[in-house]
């Protein structure tokens, strides 16, 4: 299920959304616990989880090289939004029935060829997310990404040739 992609006034919005059997409380914790958190998101790093804390986004290229991300809001086990290049990312939890809601929403303020390339990695980063839940934690899978990537160029090009 490829994101919801909108217009807007700032740029563009892409919203996907998950349903989970499992609790806020198991998802809060999978989003944000360093060592559940990077077995869907190997790069992000929690370093002081509030609003107006920071995370790391590690390089993993051999380099030991990372740069800080501003958290931008937060309250515990319902939202976390923080710095996503030149937009940001948000996480919205909401318990339903039993199960648990997730809407992850990248703000993109500048459309551009990068853009298929991020929301491909954002819908590989939730299988990932849904097997590291499940606890079964699964390698990057590059097929996967690799046909997103192709359905959102499609999804995304109209944007870009609107700019243009």
């Amino acid at each position: 299920m490829l994101a919801v992609v909108e217009k807007t006034e700032k740029g563009c919005l892409a919203t996907f959304e998950r349903r989970f059997k499992s609790s806020v409380v198991a998802v809060w914790s999978t989003l944000t616990q360093n060592d559940k958190l990077q077995q869907w998101m190997p790069n992000l790093e929690v370093v002081d989880l509030r609003k107006n804390g920071t995370m790391k986004f590690n390089m993993n290229d051999g380099t030991g090289n990372s740069f800080e991300i501003a958290i931008l809001d937060f309250q515990a086990q319902s939202y976390w939004q923080f710095e996503w290049g030149d937009g940001s990312v948000r996480f919205e939890l909401e318990p339903v029935e039993n199960e648990c809601v997730l809407l992850l929403k990248e703000y993109v303020p500048n459309l551009n060829d990068h853009i298929p390339k991020d929301l491909a990695g954002w819908q590989v980063c939730l299988e990932m997310f849904q097997a590291a839940l499940e606890g079964k934690p699964m390698d990057f899978p590059k097929e996967s990404w690799e046909a997103h990537y192709k359905a959102y160029q499609k999804k995304i090009n109209p944007f870009l040739n609107e700019e243009k």
